[in-house]
């Protein structure tokens, strides 16, 4: 994509070294000049909106990741309450919280992401996870279900916010290089500077692997950078720029006896892969106020896909918008408004996949988007430990594909199809806070997701779906007491015309329908207890019971693909000097594999360990080793109708792998 090339060549002329913020807790030099990011520090702020909301949050540092290899999302939220992440192959996973996007193991769909407030998400609503990659993150922001509402999101699954550092908070140069299994090799450079009234930040990634399956081979360049200044004591604006050139082979899925025999099988039919190129621009000017702050900003996403499957998928899109968030506090009471509009323009053709490259033209389409949202909310403490909230989300849109040839409609057509959306969700809750560092907490909220092209621009036609709803009542806990840390919440939600897709033949696209009455209801827990300050255990356990209500044709079956129960726990011993943390992830019963519940996988026990060391000053080592016992079980399923052991779905866990590499800070 040439508009990508030449941006990632104007990004390295401005940055003259890239940069990124490693967290660590309370480093600096000797003279008080801080070299890198501490997570504590950096997140405060983001902290303390998730504690003031009613619902669950968290936010996740830089430094609870440091030691890991970070490859996708996954590696930074792994103890994220309520995530759902499972990796298929290189940096592609299934992410969902709540069973959000249940059966759409590709793209995404049911949650919001950002990068420093900003959606990646397109005009339409579906996105691509790889454009972000956590090893240029201070922290991310985890805001599950419609406790999302300040980031306008209105889905069930709720929103993830990457934010990256600024020369403020990420001064000086920093340097990382990993090397491991599958031929991997990744490697960051970074660097800040604060100067008076500006500062700029910035950074550049490399990374490369074979992966862990044959034809599951990545390639990526990244830049990610952005630059600040004080107009006055009471505005700033702050410009950001991101690249991104992503090239992935996509290995496939198995039959169950590959994934116990011979998970490292690919399958090179079609020479199947996903490649982006995409460029992000944007711009945040923020308005300080005695009693609060206004941030206004206005985005450009360009974006090209190349995505050789069963046709070869050939995109090129444009999306923009514009945003702004309001919030004031006065006495008693605190309020939020915000909104946004998206827009998005997509050139969509498919093409006869010849070995990975395009053959005669099936499908060639112009498709437009627009989704908008208007959101409020109102905090009031009529006594200090209580906080009633009342606020709601106003999204409307629409998507419209003008087709112009569909080789299964006879060639050449000239047909346009339309679909307009509305919806308000109300959100009401109430957080308690019996004693201080603990907090009780309950909200009764609404969601609403339009459908995206993916659902609506199927085989031959353009179907019009209905939106998917849901009502969600949750409530549950967080805080502090002695060596515990926790934070609980159970949740029940209602669903109308869930979103749901199953594959029906290897060289037909996935079929999307909205389901009847469906249930998502669960538990999403996080339980850390430190016993002395050199070791301190994590633990997080999800429950998920998601099913069918009274369907006429799989009646009350449970829905595939998410395992009941989830456990994973993390024990760091020894100092920021020297330590090691071993780890377990349990899933003691297999999920569904198909909605008629006809087979069920195996569970399975997955054991790594992480390491680290300070050697010199500003350089640390590091260590990553993966499934060191070689278990051989499905981590992932494409979702059926019917499936048998026999099924192509099946997606085998991350094999035994070690990583390793250094970080030095200047």
């Amino acid at each position: 994509m040439t508009i990508s090339r030449i941006a990632f060549a104007a990004s390295l002329a401005a940055v003259a070294i890239p940069a990124h913020a490693e967290t660590s807790a309370g480093a600096a030099r000797d003279d008080g000049r801080t070299i890198i990011v501490t997570g504590a520090r950096a997140a405060d702020e983001a902290e303390a909106r998730a504690d003031a909301t009613p619902g669950g949050t968290d936010v996740v540092t830089h430094e609870d990741y440091a030691d890991k290899s970070p490859v996708s999302l996954r590696d930074a939220l792994a103890f994220s309450p309520g995530v759902y992440l499972q990796p298929r192959y290189g940096q592609e996973v299934r992410i969902a919280i709540r069973g959000s996007g249940l059966s759409r193991g590709y793209h995404m769909r049911g949650i919001t992401l950002l990068q420093d407030g900003v959606p990646i998400n397109l005009a339409d609503d579906n996105g691509d996870f790889q454009e972000l990659d956590p090893i240029f993150f201070d922290h991310l922001e985890v805001y599950r279900g419609a406790n999302a509402l300040r980031f306008g999101s209105g889905t069930l699954g709720g929103a993830i916010n990457g934010v990256t550092p600024t020369g403020k908070t990420a001064g000086g140069i920093y340097l990382r290089a990993d090397a491991g299994s599958f031929d991997t090799v990744r490697g960051l450079a970074s660097a800040g500077v604060d100067a008076g009234p500006g500062d700029a930040w910035g950074a550049i990634a490399f990374d490369r692997s074979d992966g862990d399956r044959d034809h599951a081979g990545r390639r990526s360049f990244r830049f990610h950078g952005n630059a600040g200044i004080e107009l006055t004591e009471a505005v700033e604006t702050r410009f950001y720029a991101s690249v991104n050139a992503i090239d992935q082979d996509l290995p496939g899925a198995l039959d169950l006896e590959t994934v116990r025999d011979a998970p490292e099988t690919g399958n090179f039919a079609g020479d199947q892969a996903r490649d982006v190129d995409s460029i992000r621009l944007q711009n945040r000017t923020r308005f300080r106020f005695d009693r609060g702050q206004l941030d206004a900003g206005v985005f450009v996403n360009a974006k090209s896909l190349y995505h050789p499957i069963f046709q070869v998928v050939d995109q090129e899109s444009l999306d923009r918008g514009v945003y702004a968030r309001f919030d004031y506090a006065a006495g008693r009471f605190e309020l939020t408004l915000g909104g946004e509009a998206r827009f998005g323009d997509t050139r969509s053709k498919r093409f006869v996949n010849i070995d990975g490259e395009r053959g005669d033209l099936t499908f060639d389409a112009d498709q437009d988007a627009r989704s908008a949202n208007i959101y409020g909310e109102i905090r009031f403490r009529p006594v200090e430990p209580l906080q009633l909230i009342a606020g709601g989300v106003y999204a409307d849109g629409y998507r419209r594909q003008h087709l112009r040839y569909n080789a299964f409609m006879g060639g050449a057509v000239d047909v346009t199809g339309r679909a307009d959306y509305d919806a308000f969700s109300p959100r009401f809750g109430v957080l308690f806070e019996p004693a201080r560092d603990i907090q009780v907490f309950a909200n009764y909220s609404r969601s609403v997701e339009f459908p995206g092209f993916i659902e609506l621009a199927q085989l031959a036609e353009f179907v019009d779906l209905a939106p998917q709803r849901a009502w969600t009542l949750e409530a549950g806990t967080r805080g502090r007491s002695g060596i515990a840390e926790w934070d609980i919440a159970a949740y029940r939600a209602d669903l109308k015309g869930e979103l749901l897709q199953f594959d029906i033949g290897p060289d037909i696209p996935a079929a999307t329908f909205n389901a009847g009455e469906t249930r998502h209801q669960g538990i999403e827990a996080a339980l850390a207890l430190h016993f002395a300050p050199w070791a301190q255990l994590r633990q997080i356990y999800q429950y998920s019971d998601f099913r069918f209500v009274g369907d006429p044709q799989y009646g009350d079956n449970r829905l595939p693909v998410v395992p009941e129960h989830l456990y994973r726990a993390e024990l760091r011993l020894g100092t920021d000097a020297l330590h090691l943390a071993p780890s377990v992830e349990w899933v003691p019963r297999g999920a569904w594999a198909d909605y008629s519940n006809t087979l069920r996988v195996d569970g399975y026990t997955l054991v790594g360990l992480t390491a680290g060391a300070t050697v010199a000053e500003g350089i640390d080592l590091f260590l990553d080793a993966r499934n060191l016992l070689g278990e051989t079980a499905v981590g992932d399923i494409g979702a059926a109708i019917a499936a048998t052991p026999a099924s192509a779905i099946f997606y085998p866990v991350e094999r035994r792998a070690v990583f390793g590499g250094v970080r030095a800070r200047f």
